[in-house]
């Protein structure tokens, strides 16, 4: 592309591409990706975007591709690469002048430099330092800064590569320009407070943007320039040297008032020097030790005391609660037991927190930590009051809660407790006993300490254990305090029922949760709740005491206060508005639901009416989506077989949820799935809509995702609710979509696509076999190949067993098939097989599976066939240890006895803590009674395939044939047969 006859075209669609036109977009954009791989074409957009007097919107698409072509077209090994002699002109212009005078584009111009600073630095570009290291001298204000901008970004990537070849290149480097890093920082700093000690705040905020860019390549410097850096001379002086920086720093923050922009530049930096510190302890906190001493100083002087107030702002006072956090928590500064295998770096960073965590400034930290940073605010209690839903979301972990003082506060406190327990739990206990019995409702103050110091104790439940007797207190004070019903007294009740929640998995007698229910009950009564002024609480306890993993739990406790707590929480789910709410509430519907099982039939027809609506209000609200299938799975199996009545909405709800075509399943799979089981799991019978759904089955199977397992269930569903209607229409799709899986698929998977065969072989022998056909050889292959994965062989053998048990003549033309392709008489492959059998039995393990080799191999006998005579012993061999594996002595009788057999169907009976058996169980024992497996008497089956071998053979010829048989394994076998 010629540069002087290209310009004008190349500037003509660039300003077309910026067009709100599509016509005249679409066409500019597909002309420019055209030109992307032409030689040339980056030296027209470099010439366009470095001249400042055409259009910005014209400049600005200029620098994107220019910067896009980078990623694409910049590495020599790139298809369509830009030729050396291009790029060593491109190299050479983007660093000419750094005068750009637009801030947007001068960034993305930095962003491109050290995009080719990261591929070509230092090797095919050593003159970019050295030319950004002079420019940032000049005295031009603009082409200082662009220039600065442009060093911290190459510093940035630089500092990113992780290759060890690519680490040492930027130790060099840091080694190389650290010095004069320092000086350009102290320089920039210098002159900041200058200017804002004598009240020029214009050329204060110039200063101050200099000193963020030279302290942001300083930071990278620091952190990632140097493998032990506590060495270096320099690093040690500049990290003291932010302590003092940091103190100038807030200080000035007194003198500026909150809206200035120079005070949130004044901010970004003072949080910037913290960053520096956390980072820098992160990568290196061997060579943090010389500096724990004077950052826990620092960080409790401003956060704890005096020194902080007014000039200390939140995100500062939690980066300085994150540094103590961490210095607390590192493991490189916590001794081994044995201290004689502790590093002395670790004994000497030990040494220093004792000495620093002295019992008062625990003491001070501890008081401090829970009656001043855990008192709810004034904002806080005017949200509660004007939006109690919302505070609620925010107590629970909304985004901006996340980044917010309060839970920093509560995981310090958390942290320092568990670290010093023994030294704060008679502190924490003290403020306690200060607070016993009810507080005056008119004391605002006292309440809100009361709340608090409840906070700690909940947060330190688990330290408190063997200090704390929760009961007795709940007994004597708590649960008196969750019925004062002053509306003043709000906070107190809503900390109460979340302290019990935190303390309920710890140590809380089960013999009290009566007395708690009806405490819950209660307030889910009350107005405050309908209004969510605890609602949180309330929820988080039903969560805490409804798990399934609390094993002190008791159905019948419960039962009492199921039908009025469903019934509230219910009123409750339809009055919140957030989606977080809703989600909250459903979660604990869907506990209580899964606790109290079929128990709950009853009670849900108006959540049952309810869900269709609320799914209908949800469409735009996919985690919210979530939870209802949630509920959905755990309704499903509280209601049984009833469940089918839900079917009008629960199936085109799978449907969607499973259907990959469509954008929600990203967020609706997994739930989506798993309802889709249970619901099969539980149905009564098949319907026409639930065989339609599998229609979405073969996208899931193509996917191969991890929740291809679900997928087998699903199909394993299917077989055993209907097998012959299911069949019937997807069979040859299921077993196509098999054959593609089994090409790429991990064993695991393997066995569970067998698996599946071998069901549908145990559901309908007869046709099954015909159905699968196409899969049969490979697993025949497998058997006589010697399978090498024993979970892999043993589901192989399972199959085989199957077809050769309950479809002898399905068997024979198999294994006709199979010695045409190995180019053998039938005997000799059918001997093979046998062979293989035998000597891989010890794969299976599964008893039922080596019953069902034993039958399947006796059915070969009353036989003259020579090769089946010649695998006697083996197969006599196999049934002696299947006999072992099934036979069990009748105490009453003393005799033996299969205890495989199945005779008649009884209903299992179940213990309150156990789940009913779902309709799949019941069809799963029904089809037991047909199996072989469960139905044949091996010992019985033995006695007449022997019998009639030897009335084929006669006396003598039957004998013979035995004396091929170990005579121990003769003796067993005799004594198994015993009676017959």
């Amino acid at each position: 592309m010629d540069l002087n006859s290209a310009s004008t075209i190349v500037l003509q669609v660039l300003t077309q591409a910026t067009s709100q036109d599509t016509a005249v977009l679409k066409p500019a954009e597909e002309q420019l990706k055209q030109w992307e791989t032409q030689a040339g074409f980056y030296s027209v957009l470099l010439n366009i975007f470095t001249n400042h007097a055409l259009d910005v919107n014209v400049r600005w698409l200029a620098v994107l591709y220019f910067k896009n072509g980078i990623d694409r077209y910049w590495r020599r090994v790139a298809p369509h690469a830009l030729s050396e002699e291009e790029k060593t002109t491109l190299r050479a212009g983007l660093i000419t002048n750094f005068n750009e005078p637009v801030n947007q584009i001068a960034t993305q111009i930095s962003v491109l430099i050290a995009k080719v600073a990261r591929v070509d630095c230092p090797r095919q570009w050593p003159e970019l330092i050295p030319t950004l290291l002079e420019s940032v001298k000049v005295q031009d204000d603009l082409r200082q800064h662009r220039a600065l901008l442009t060093f911290y970004h190459v510093t940035k990537t630089l500092a990113s590569k992780r290759l060890a070849a690519d680490r040492k290149l930027f130790y060099d480097l840091a080694s190389g320009i650290y010095s004069f890093a320092c000086s350009l920082w102290n320089h920039h700093t210098d002159t900041f407070l200058q200017q804002i000690c004598a009240g020029d705040e214009a050329a204060a905020t110039n200063s101050l943007e200099r000193t963020l860019l030279s302290l942001k390549v300083l930071r990278k410097l620091t952190v990632h320039g140097f493998v032990e850096p506590h060495w270096n001379v320099e690093v040690m002086g500049f990290l003291h040297a932010v302590f003092e920086r940091l103190k100038q720093f807030l200080e000035c923050s007194r003198s500026i008032r909150a809206e200035n922009v120079c005070r949130d530049r004044l901010e970004k930096t003072i949080i910037l020097f913290t960053k520096v510190l956390l980072d820098f302890l992160d990568q290196h906190p061997f060579s943090f030790i010389p500096l724990i001493q004077r950052s826990l100083e620092f960080a409790v002087s401003y956060v704890f005391t005096e020194a902080g107030e007014g000039i200390a702002f939140e995100r500062f006072i939690v980066q300085c609660m994150n540094l103590v956090k961490m210095i607390v928590k590192n493991y490189a500064y916590k001794p081994s037991k044995n201290v004689e295998d502790s590093s002395p770096e670790t004994l000497e960073a030990h040494k220093i927190k004792t000495a620093f965590f002295t019992y008062p400034t625990l003491m001070e930290i501890c008081r401090r930590l829970v009656t001043h940073y855990f008192l709810l605010t004034k904002e806080e209690l005017m949200m509660w009051e004007e939006d109690p839903e919302g505070f609620t979301v925010e107590e629970t972990g909304g985004d901006s809660w996340k980044y917010s003082l309060r839970p920093c506060t509560e995981v310090l406190f958390i942290d320092i407790f568990h670290e010093y327990n023994q030294t704060l739990t008679p502190v924490l206990l003290e403020m306690v006993h200060s607070l016993q019995g009810s507080t005056n409702v008119e004391d605002t103050s006292a309440i809100l300490i009361k709340d608090a110091v409840y906070n700690a104790v909940g947060l330190a439940a688990y330290e408190l254990f063997d200090s704390v007797d929760f009961d007795q207190w709940f007994r004597n004070q708590l649960l008196a305090e969750l019925q004062v019903s002053d509306d003043r007294y709000k906070p107190i009740r809503r900390r109460v029922i979340w302290l019990i929640g935190q303390w309920i998995s710890v140590k809380f007698k089960s013999d009290l949760r009566p007395m708690l229910y009806e405490a819950i009950r209660n307030l889910l009564h009350d107005q405050d709740l309908v209004s969510y002024i605890y609602l949180q609480s309330v929820l988080f306890f039903l969560n805490g005491c409804l798990p399934v993993d609390d094993f002190e739990f008791r159905t019948d406790q419960f039962l009492p206060y199921l039908e009025s707590m469903f019934t509230l929480l219910f009123q409750l789910l339809q009055e919140v508005t957030q989606c977080d709410t809703k989600m909250h509430v459903l979660h604990v519907l869907s506990c209580v639901i899964e606790r109290v099982n079929v128990q709950i039939r009853p009670h849900v027809e108006c959540l049952i009416q309810y869900l269709p609506l609320l799914w209908k209000q949800s469409e735009e609200h996919n985690m919210l989506r979530c939870a209802i299938l949630t509920t959905l799975i755990h309704l499903v199996q509280g209601l049984g077989a009833e469940s089918k009545n839900l079917y009008p909405f629960l199936l085109p709800v799978i449907q969607l949820s499973t259907d990959v075509s469509q954008p929600p399943h990203v967020y609706l799979l997994e739930d989506g799935l798993e309802l889709w089981l249970v619901t099969l799991e539980n149905s009564p019978c098949l319907t026409p809509e639930l065989l339609r759904i599998f229609q979405n089955m073969s996208a899931l199977l193509e996917l191969s995702s991890e929740n291809l397992q679900n997928c087998f269930k699903i199909i394993n569903a299917y077989i055993f609710l209907s097998s012959s209607g299911f069949l019937q229409m997807y069979a040859t799709d299921l077993c196509q979509s098999f054959c593609e899986l089994l090409k790429d698929i991990t064993t695991e998977g393997q066995v569970q696509v067998l698996k599946v065969v071998e069901n549908v072989l145990k559901v309908n022998p007869v046709f099954g076999p015909q159905m699968f056909q196409p899969l049969l050889p490979s697993i025949f292959r497998g058997i006589i190949d010697g399978e090498r994965y024993p979970v892999v062989m043993s589901t192989y053998l399972g199959i085989m067993g199957r077809v050769l048990l309950q479809n002898a003549s399905f068997f024979s033309l198999l294994l006709s098939q199979m010695a045409c392709e190995f180019g053998q008489e039938l005997d000799q492959t059918l001997g093979n097989m046998i062979e293989m059998w035998v000597d891989r039995m010890d794969n299976i393990t599964q008893p039922e599976r080596r019953k069902l080799s034993a039958l399947a191999l006796l059915s070969l006998l009353p036989s003259l066939n020579s090769v089946i005579q010649d695998k006697f012993c083996g197969i006599i061999n196999i049934s002696v240890e299947g006999l072992h594996d099934v036979m069990s002595v009748d105490p009453e009788t003393g005799t033996y006895k299969d205890c495989m057999l199945m005779s008649h169907f009884e209903e299992a009976k179940v213990t309150e803590d156990e789940e009913p058996p779902t309709e799949q169980d019941k069809r799963k024992r029904l089809l037991a009674l047909k199996d072989p497996v469960h139905s044949v008497s091996l010992q019985q089956f033995i006695y007449e395939k022997l019998k009639a071998q030897q009335e084929l053979l006669g006396e003598q010829g039957f004998q013979a044939l035995m004396e091929t048989v170990d005579t121990e394994v003769v003796a067993q076998l005799q004594e198994f047969l015993q009676g017959f």
